[in-house]
């Protein structure tokens, strides 16, 4: 089983549903940061 890192567009997805919901706000940051980390390997 291969680990699969957070992408660019599962950040986008996440942050537009925490967008539109209002919630999750820390979450979102994070996982902008994280998809942003992987993106440069």
């Amino acid at each position: 089983m291969t680990k699969k890192g957070m992408t660019k567009a599962d950040a986008q997805r996440i942050q537009s549903h925490s967008d539109k919901t209002g919630s999750s706000k820390d979450f979102k940051a994070r996982a902008m940061s994280a998809g942003e980390k992987n993106s440069k390997r």
